[in-house]
């Protein structure tokens, strides 16, 4: 996230402020490294992870690794040094991207195993993997091109960040909660409603008006919302899932 240079007086100590983006990059972070943490890292840490495909572990390892990024890149606005902020930020475009295609690869080959066990393909896990790709892929496109711009810059990395978070507050409310349905959609849109409304409260407290950025971001998240359970498993959403996992070959 981007922010202007900030001019201190020569010898004086730039505190560290932390921002709204910085605490809802936390919140954020704590459902992803608490609901994965509860089902990946702890049993890791014990041996009791059942094998995997690698395809399973590189996107862990680099969607882990992406958030501690997008934290370190709040604080370090929050602690005026904009230029490392900035430096990083060219690593990031090349991260973001690592995160987001393994991210639909890794949904892909499950979906596409489960259909070969005989389930309906077009699932839950697919409408939000589908959700995640394009809607992280638009959103973190128009913050990069807003970098100049810098409170549109870090709004649409926040509202970039929504339709990845499902599978982590997923399993956090799963487990957190001891639900037995794997995908909560309940809770799980109510969490990402809230984030949602949280970024317009902010920007309208602030500015006293809504960017057309911020309401497209955050209709992105609501009408996914709306339409998850008119999508999933309908005719033609399965005819489509079963063309897309069609192409899908793994060994």
């Amino acid at each position: 996230m981007t922010a202007p240079a900030i001019v201190t007086a020569p010898g004086t100590v730039r505190r560290f402020r932390p921002s709204f983006f910085f605490w809802m990059t936390l919140v954020m972070g704590l459902f992803v490294f608490g609901g994965f943490g509860m089902t990946y890292l702890l049993p890791m840490s014990r041996g009791a992870f059942p094998p995997a495909p690698p395809i399973v572990h590189l996107h862990g390892l680099i969607f882990f690794s992406w958030m501690i990024l997008l934290l370190v890149q709040a604080g370090l606005v929050g602690a005026g040094n904009v230029r490392l902020h900035r430096s990083l930020g060219t690593w990031g475009i090349a991260h973001a991207t690592a995160v987001i295609y393994t991210g639909i690869l890794l949904q892909l080959i499950a979906t596409r195993r489960a259909m070969d066990k005989g389930f309906a393909p077009g699932t839950d896990g697919l409408y939000l993997g589908l959700c995640a790709f394009f809607g992280f892929s638009l959103m973190f496109i128009l913050a990069i091109r807003n970098t100049r711009r810098p409170e549109i810059h870090k709004r649409m990395i926040l509202f970039a960040m929504l339709p990845l978070l499902p599978p982590g507050v997923n399993r956090f409310w799963s487990k957190g909660l001891g639900l037995v349905d794997a995908i909560p959609v309940v809770p799980l849109y109510l969490t990402l409603w809230s984030m949602a409304l949280a970024i317009l409260v902010h920007e309208w407290r602030r500015t006293g008006r809504l960017s057309r950025y911020s309401l497209f971001g955050a209709g992105w998240i609501f009408v996914e919302g709306a339409m998850h359970k008119v999508v999933v498993h309908s005719p033609p959403f399965d005819h489509l899932a079963a063309i897309i996992l069609g192409l899908v070959h793994y060994r």
